[in-house]
């Protein structure tokens, strides 16, 4: 059975977090695996090269360790691994998970905050405060989107939940309800 990208990001994901934590090394990981997440934005094919069965194996382990030369110890040994099991062009998904996890850990939620102008940074700070305590965490980050059509008010998205306060949206409510 072929696993998707989605699982094994995440199967491989909460391994790595797993054993990060066991070795106390969470912040070094996860520091690691944004340079090596950088590395991947830079040279987009990167993951798709590496696991080309077209490509000559030899060439393709002279590009890995090309790699490698910048990660030691937990990371390099589990590149190590990834590679083996010819998982590189996944690597995005599992630093994503990690990257979840790692957040969660540290009590942060992310998500995206909607309105129809600009916030200030004090009303930003005001609804990322407001969101993470009604998500029960420590701190929110949201990035923020600007939708003229949704005329007022704010949409949330955080932790799979959306919290729809939008104009838009009440005065569709309103349109179905008077059209009952």
């Amino acid at each position: 059975m072929k696993l998707d990208k989605f699982t094994v990001g995440k199967r491989y994901g909460k391994a790595l977090f797993e054993l990060a934590i066991e070795e106390q090394r969470l912040t070094e990981v996860y520091q690691e695996l944004m340079t090596l997440r950088q590395v991947y934005q830079e040279l987009p094919e990167f993951g798709q090269i590496i696991t080309d069965n077209h490509l000559d194996i030899h060439e393709k382990r002279k590009l890995f360790d090309q790699l490698l030369n910048g990660f030691d110890g937990l990371v390099k040994n589990f590149l190590e691994i990834v590679y083996e099991y010819n998982r590189m062009d996944d690597l995005l998904m599992i630093i994503d998970e990690y990257e979840r996890r790692y957040d969660e850990y540290q009590g942060l939620v992310l998500g995206t905050v909607t309105t129809a102008v600009a916030l200030s940074e004090a009303q930003k700070q005001a609804i990322e405060a407001q969101i993470a305590q009604k998500l029960g965490y420590k701190k929110a980050h949201l990035e923020t989107v600007v939708e003229p059509e949704i005329l007022g008010g704010v949409i949330v998205e955080a932790n799979h939940q959306v919290i729809d306060g939008s104009i838009k949206s009440q005065l569709d409510y309103l349109r179905q309800q008077m059209g009952r």
